[in-house]
């Protein structure tokens, strides 16, 4: 009972505050004063927006938009499932994975260590586990459109860059459950829904689209 329920509830958990609260529009008109006297220079909130919102493509995985993220996770989904049906041999990973990254975002990694040896999950015999990041940001999106729901208030006291009235709603909705049920369950009790990837769809599309 004591533990999250699933990798994709526990990444939702980091993802909803990193990427759904922090980067949000109240929350950088909030942060954006507070660097520009910690680091004595001109930042803006539409500066900050510009330096934690572009979108490029990139090789590293953890150096990726929330928009080519997927990408990176698709790309490693599809490379175990094809490892672990024995359709693709571990000596052809490194040209398997170029050309896969190829067709996804238009560019080849220059190296190995910029292409299939970036991670530490296989090594570790995390097969599997990828899908989670993406699930979990699916399920992140849908939180908080269903916490600023519930919480009228909720940008307000982000842009005061008070985080305890979501932190609270979280603890309530999806902490104290902890394992004692499943993830779309979880999620359905919270948000009165199983996975939707709607949610997600709606938020890159306001962020970065419109």
């Amino acid at each position: 009972v004591g533990a999250a329920a699933g990798m994709a509830m526990h990444e939702s958990q980091s993802l909803i505050i990193e990427m759904q609260a922090v980067r949000s529009d109240a929350y950088l008109s909030y942060l954006a004063p507070l660097a520009a006297s910690a680091f004595g220079k001109d930042i803006t909130p539409a500066g900050l927006k510009h330096r934690l919102r572009r979108v490029e493509r990139s090789f590293i995985r953890v150096e990726a938009d929330e928009m080519t993220y997927p990408a990176h996770v698709l790309l490693r989904f599809r490379l175990e499932q094809a490892l672990l049906s024995g359709e693709l041999a571990v000596v052809d990973l490194p040209g398997a994975w170029n050309e896969g990254f190829k067709a996804l975002l238009g560019i080849t990694p220059p190296d190995d260590a910029r292409g299939c040896l970036q991670d530490i999950h296989w090594f570790d015999g995390a097969i599997g586990y990828f899908p989670s990041y993406t699930l979990g940001a699916m399920a992140a999106a849908q939180l908080m459109a269903a916490a600023r729901k519930a919480l009228p208030e909720l940008d307000a006291a982000l842009a005061r860059g008070d985080m305890a009235p979501l932190t609270n709603w979280l603890a309530e909705h999806v902490h104290q459950r902890g394992s004692s049920a499943g993830f779309n369950e979880i999620l359905k009790a919270a948000t009165g829904e199983t996975l939707n990837p709607a949610y997600f769809e709606a938020h890159l599309t306001a962020r970065y689209l419109t």
